[in-house]
């Protein structure tokens, strides 16, 4: 691929003009404040379209701002109704779009990974590609015993392509701020920064999956596809048929959309106790829901490795928040490093910010809305608000980062389904510490 480097350049030159334009529409934002124009409506106008551009860029990227942009596209919940309009419709495409590779060089990846004769290995191959990936491309194929396959095959230069979408993407971090308003974005690139290489080398991800595929092999409710093969940039899994999560959040039924969410919390919370790993990149693209009514999980190249499963310290928070006890709440928190050793907090204050996300185990079945994860946006981004100050003051563990965000993940999932879930009985049931 001798055209590598002048990609690499072509899509650093996009991610540099961002920032130029962001600079211009804040310029005409003020002359429009200037002449007596609304200024509510002026703010919204100028975060659209940054919002708009922004993702019509990584759209067209592979590699760190692909990946990038899908662990954020599950943000697109928090966003404001009327932000996110313009733009919801492109992010949602990030979950599944990227330029195809062509024929001659999925071949001679898989030359280089499966061997010269990785045809006899098929009695069919399909060259066009059924979906893309952030790193690599999926193709269709029969594998020799007659089994459906799904053939993961990386792109070309991804490594590279990935390292530098990430430097670049780290000096603009600032502008995604506008679509998970309260959240950090700078851990976030970090944390993807270093999982970077290990998602790059396909044994991983097999690995990863074949332990989640023994788990939940038979399962009732979650199905695994089994790997078939693996090399360092090609995986070969058992292929899977069902209705994707995106389509359910555009038009899904009312039942669709509550079995998808509760699916998917209990794959959420349980994974960690069952597996002692944790599915770690949440976006829509990644789930299905079958015919059978299960729900079928693909892609494993993230995880977090939990062996004792979800952090008891979570389940003490939730339970004390819950129980109303604000200072046995703050003491815990104190202890587990949740608050910056320098800072005074009231446990009052404490209580009063952890309070709303604790709003799905106050009943038996939850209603996760768009609204609902808005407003809780809005309430811990407010510069105004005594919420914001008391986030200053706290502080995430770097353990604790990862499972933070997929929680979070999954959370706008549920949102954008729309769903009702019982997640008290999911949490009852999975979460250590929430009940003990």
């Amino acid at each position: 691929m001798a055209d590598i480097p002048r990609r690499a350049a072509h899509r650093t030159a996009k991610l540099a003009s961002l920032p130029l334009g962001v600079a211009g529409r804040l310029a005409a934002g003020w002359g429009k404040r200037l002449v007596g124009q609304d200024a509510a409506q002026i703010n919204a106008e100028v975060s659209a379209k940054t919002a708009e551009q922004l993702f019509s860029v990584l759209g067209q990227l592979k590699g760190g701002a692909m990946k990038f942009g899908q662990a954020l596209s599950v943000f697109e919940a928090a966003v404001p109704d009327e932000m996110a309009g313009p733009y919801r419709e492109a992010l949602t495409k990030l979950q599944a779009a990227a330029p195809p590779m062509a024929a001659s060089s999925v071949h001679r990846v898989l030359d280089e990974q499966l061997g010269r004769a990785w045809r006899k290995r098929f009695s069919e191959f399909d060259d066009t590609p059924a979906a893309s990936a952030s790193i690599g491309q999926v193709h269709r194929a029969i594998w020799h015993d007659g089994r459906e396959v799904a053939v993961k095959v990386q792109y070309p230069g991804a490594d590279e392509a990935l390292r530098s979408d990430l430097r670049q993407l780290t000096r603009f971090s600032r502008l995604f701020q506008s679509l998970a308003p309260g959240a950090e974005v700078k851990p976030l690139l970090a944390e993807l920064q270093e999982r970077m290489v290990e998602e790059l080398d396909y044994r991983t991800e097999a690995d990863n999956q074949r332990a989640f595929a023994k788990v939940f092999r038979d399962d009732e409710a979650v199905r695994v596809p089994a790997v078939v093969a693996s090399a360092p940039k090609v995986v070969v899994t058992e292929w899977v048929t069902g209705t994707p999560y995106s389509r359910i959040i555009s038009d899904g039924d009312r039942e669709q959309r509550n079995t998808a969410g509760q699916l998917l919390a209990e794959f959420h919370y349980s994974a960690p106790s069952r597996v002692g790993l944790l599915h770690a990149d949440p976006h829509p693209g990644n789930f299905m829901l079958l015919a059978d009514g299960r729900l079928a999980v693909i892609d494993f190249g993230a995880v977090s490795r939990l062996p004792d499963g979800l952090p008891t310290t979570l389940g003490r928070m939730i339970r004390l928040a819950l129980e109303d006890k604000p200072a046995e709440l703050l003491d815990l928190l104190r202890a587990e490093r949740f608050v910056q050793p320098d800072r005074e907090l009231r446990g009052e204050d404490v209580l009063a910010y952890l309070a709303p996300f604790v709003d799905p185990v106050r009943t038996p079945t939850f209603h996760f809305t768009r609204r609902w994860l808005q407003r809780q946006a809005e309430r811990v981004g407010d510069l105004r608000s005594p919420d914001f100050r008391t986030g200053r003051s706290l502080n995430l563990p770097p353990d604790y980062l990862l499972i933070h965000r997929v929680t979070l993940g999954a959370t706008g999932i549920l949102c954008q389904l729309d769903a009702e879930v019982d997640a008290l009985d999911v949490i009852t049931k999975w979460q250590p510490g929430f009940t003990d």
